[in-house]
């Protein structure tokens, strides 16, 4: 017979054993249940680490003066109603504070035809808004809010800006809240529509979405290189109004509420191989001009078709872009000296420029 001490103590033993086999399996399944992720190194590249921080930084930054544009337009009649007034159209776009009491740079097409806008900055706070100045031609607005020490955005110089810069969009697509995409400058030239005045837009990968239209195009520096303006329909890439146009039109815009284009009145061409010896041309350089529009500044001035356009006021004159380009920011009323060939043969006259008006589309004929 087993002494009584003896079972006890064998009951001690045996009961310690169970107690650390649960303990195991108990920490068995824990371990289990650990490994099914594992947590990420806190080591990262330290230029990585830096970059990250910078962007980061620089939306801080920016943010505070980008505002949320929202517009109501009236309505149009219904179809089967011509007398009903239809329900108001309403949309939103963004805009950025540019000068401390509440001018803000915007796209015209966010804002044309509004009979109300409201303006909402990142603290949260309204404003009732008003159009001090806008462009179709370019699709810049100017609107204005009464308000006092608003945070803003530096214009910098959008023709240092070089192919590869990485750069940030700012604004409010679909509605979303201080959205900031990121992306590089693919390419500087004519948009997918190409903007009448012969200006370079910015092209870039930098996600512009609906609502981000009249949202700033920043750089690395935090200064805004562009306003962007368009898509191309499959999203992939936007364009945005360069920040030296921007700062040349500004000042019309908030002075006549307008932008005083200037204006010669010729339909122009590139000069193709076939025209070098029609023209008596020793290579293809200059704009040919197609045709001269009666009683307008180039006609008074002497300008006759087939006159090739080699520099105006001494800016050379490479394509119809560049001419386009120098007559539309030369200001209304303003003598140049147009050095141009005709015949072969190197001649020179005075253009005074004029007014750019929007000229009402020929109408086609009916066909019978």
């Amino acid at each position: 017979m087993v002494s009584r001490p003896c079972a006890l103590i064998a009951l001690i033993v045996l009961a310690t054993s169970l107690v650390g086999c649960a303990g195991s399996t108990t920490a068995s399944k824990t371990t289990e249940q650990a490994t099914l992720w594992r947590e990420a190194p806190t080591a990262a590249p330290p230029e990585l680490l830096r970059f990250n921080q910078l962007l980061a930084d620089l939306a801080d930054r920016l943010k505070p003066a980008l505002v949320h544009v929202r517009v109501r337009r009236g309505g149009a009649p219904a179809k089967d109603d011509a007398e009903s007034p239809g329900e108001p159209r309403r949309s939103t776009g963004s805009g950025f504070v540019i000068e401390p009491s509440g001018t803000i740079v915007t796209n015209a097409h966010v804002v044309e035809q509004a009979e109300w806008i409201q303006v909402r900055t990142s603290d949260g706070r309204r404003f009732s808004g008003r159009i001090i100045g806008l462009d179709n031609r370019v699709d810049l607005a100017l609107i204005k809010i009464d308000a006092a020490d608003l945070p803003f955005l530096p214009i910098g110089d959008s023709n240092s800006l070089r192919v590869g810069e990485f750069v940030l969009a700012l604004g409010h697509p679909f509605g979303l809240e201080q959205s900031v995409s990121f992306g590089i400058v693919s390419r500087k030239g004519a948009p997918l529509t190409v903007a009448a005045p012969g200006f370079d837009f910015i092209q870039t990968d930098a996600a512009i979405n609906p609502g981000n239209s009249g949202g700033p195009l920043v750089n690395m520096a935090g200064q805004v290189v562009g306003v962007n303006s368009m898509a191309a329909r499959n999203g992939s890439i936007g364009f945005a109004i360069p920040s030296n146009l921007v700062k040349l039109l500004v000042p019309q815009l908030a002075s006549k509420g307008k932008v005083e284009w200037g204006w010669l009145g010729v339909s122009i061409a590139e000069i193709t191989d076939e025209d070098l010896t029609r023209l008596k041309l020793r290579e293809a350089r200059g704009v040919l001009i197609r045709g001269v529009m009666p009683g307008e500044p180039a006609d008074r001035g002497g300008v006759m078709a087939d006159d090739v356009l080699v520099a105006v006021d001494g800016t050379p004159l490479d394509t119809p872009r560049d001419l386009q380009r120098v007559v539309s920011s030369t200001p209304v009323g303003k003598r140049v000296r147009v050095k141009l060939l005709r015949e072969g043969r190197e001649t020179e006259v005075e253009v005074t420029i004029g007014l750019y008006k929007e000229r009402e589309p020929v109408k086609e004929p009916p066909a019978r």
